[in-house]
């Protein structure tokens, strides 16, 4: 059963109207989707914040306005990045037997085995967009890491390789964490594997490779 928010709905579209909603703990948002015309409302801070940390960033949310109630999930939000507050969301109208497309945090699990070696873990992808019946949309996706050696890398295509209730739609071969031998970082943050010296026709290197 899905966690129950209330909203009211936004008739007067003013930026004035807007701060007042926000100084009394209020975020406005947007309701939309393909089932649905878009409509301006608002929602308590307090109660938002509650909910989310019921369901989760990507869970189905049952939106009440004015008594007639609609499955929701978060689609997006903007955030103070200074005071972290909540100054405006958009809820996305689902159909539960419909799927739709989510941004999935990734969580690391276990610590490598390449790590306790003495490599160095890097982790460039914190996140997937993934397809899936809002119901299976995860509110994480935890990835075991614990077998990881030094040198090697962990890929989409190796959680492809599991049961999953949800289609990843990035590519197979991106990399999410590679474990790297303790030198190579080393180089990396030093420099060292730069030549010395002043590179050979240093003038107008970046454009060589234009000429015709």
């Amino acid at each position: 059963m899905s966690s129950v928010l209330n909203a009211k709905e936004r008739t007067d579209l003013r930026t004035s109207s807007l701060r007042k909603l926000r100084n009394e703990g209020n975020i406005p948002a947007v309701v939309y989707g393909n089932s649905v015309d878009s409509r301006p409302v608002y929602v308590s801070g307090a109660d938002f914040q509650k909910i989310i940390r019921e369901v989760g960033r990507n869970g189905v949310i049952s939106l009440n306005v004015g008594g007639s109630s609609q499955n929701v999930i978060l689609s997006s939000y903007q955030e103070d990045a200074i005071k972290r507050e909540i100054l405006h969301a958009d809820f996305l109208a689902v159909d539960m037997s419909t799927e739709v497309s989510a941004n999935v945090r990734i969580n690391l699990t276990g610590k490598a085995a390449g790590v306790k070696d003495g490599g160095v873990m890097q982790q460039p992808v914190h996140e997937l967009s993934i397809t899936a019946t809002p119901n299976n949309i995860p509110p994480s996706l935890d990835v075991d890491i614990s077998s990881l050696q030094v040198g090697e890398n962990l890929t989409v295509a190796d959680i492809k390789k599991g049961t999953l209730d949800f289609q990843i739609q990035d590519d197979e071969e991106t990399v999410i964490v590679s474990i790297l031998p303790p030198k190579q970082e080393e180089e990396i943050n030093s420099g060292e594997q730069q030549e010395p010296g002043i590179p050979e026709n240093e003038e107008g290197r970046e454009t060589k490779a234009s000429e015709k």
